[in-house]
């Protein structure tokens, strides 16, 4: 007889302690996320700074960092932390915002790949995202200084170090030059 796996729900991955790695929870079951490397951990900064900067600047919602959990389905539930993400005001709880992880997802979600990242892994995240209604998902290639931009489920551009990364009606009036990541 095969044992049943336990599955954890949202709340429970809020109070494990992982000192080791991040976790995201897919269907119920952790995975562990290994730490980044110094070109991830550089380029997610980068993204997330102008990204804040322009938000922060314009008033027009709230930027989070690498390792901040979005719930993204219940029963079981799924928990994902984007490298950086975009919530736009008008979607934001009212005053301070709660402790724990809320059910809203993301309008922007930023992946930055790392060398142990599987592009079918990151595809499929991808398509988890823009599945539990994120707007628009910006994959990052640090190794070929390259992105995709994901607008909806099969349909993407790819982008090269000379283009200009856009937050187009999700972020309205966002640019940045792809080369600044690495500059």
């Amino acid at each position: 007889m095969r044992a049943r796996k336990t599955l954890l729900t949202a709340d429970e991955l809020l109070r494990l302690s992982t000192p080791d790695c991040r976790c995201e929870l897919v269907k119920g079951e952790l995975t562990a996320i290994p730490l980044a490397d110094w070109q991830h951990g550089s380029t997610a900064m980068r993204a997330g700074t102008f990204l804040g900067t322009y938000v922060w600047d314009n008033d027009l919602g709230e930027v989070f960092a690498a390792g901040t959990g979005f719930i993204l389905r219940r029963n079981p539930d799924t928990v994902r932390a984007p490298d950086a993400s975009f919530v736009s005001k008008d979607r934001l709880p009212m005053g301070e915002l709660p402790s724990g992880y809320i059910d809203v997802v993301p309008d922007l979600a930023v992946e930055v790949v790392s060398p142990s990242d599987r592009e079918g892994e990151v595809l499929d995240k991808v398509e988890e995202w823009l599945r539990s209604g994120t707007r628009l998902v910006w994959v990052i290639y640090p190794a070929s200084r390259s992105a995709a931009v994901h607008v909806s489920p099969g349909e993407h551009y790819d982008l090269t170090e000379a283009d200009t990364l856009e937050g187009g009606q999700v972020v309205p009036g966002f640019t940045c030059s792809l080369g600044e990541l690495w500059n």
